[in-house]
């Protein structure tokens, strides 16, 4: 097999043009959150998961603008999220919650997520052993 070697890039700037999806979408708001300046989406999914990833990044402090077909996410940078003021409600969106575990295990501040009576019955041991194993302290049901 080749060998690929991976550097820091100084910075990622480009256009692309997709379809909306769930699964880009919410990822598209985290890593808009924890950018520096300003992202602009457009195709954005407008689901009710991806809103409650919308709502989990503004209390993070992240501020997210839906207008027409374009979103503008402000970011704050890696390390300017704030500490929500309560628990993070990921509504139905288990993608939500799983991706929210991974940015938050990297804060400096402790963080509470909670969803409705069928997300809190989903599986998150797949994700909570790994971070656990990265040094992570998630504490669970």
């Amino acid at each position: 097999m080749e060998s690929l070697t991976v550097a820091p890039a100084a910075r990622v700037r480009g256009a692309l043009d997709a379809p909306g999806d769930k699964s880009i979408s919410h990822r598209a708001l985290m890593l808009g959150g924890i950018a520096e300046g300003t992202t602009r989406l457009s195709h954005m999914l407008d689901a009710d998961d991806c809103r409650a990833t919308q709502r989990a990044m503004a209390a993070l402090g992240v501020v997210i603008r839906w207008t027409g077909d374009e979103v503008v996410v402000e970011g704050r940078g890696l390390r300017g999220l704030t500490a929500p003021a309560g628990p993070l409600d990921c509504g139905n969106s288990g993608t939500t919650m799983r991706l929210l575990l991974g940015l938050l295990a990297g804060q400096p501040f402790a963080a509470t997520l909670t969803g409705d009576p069928s997300l809190s019955k989903r599986p998150m041991q797949r994700v909570t052993h790994i971070l656990r194993g990265m040094g992570a302290q998630v504490e669970g049901r």
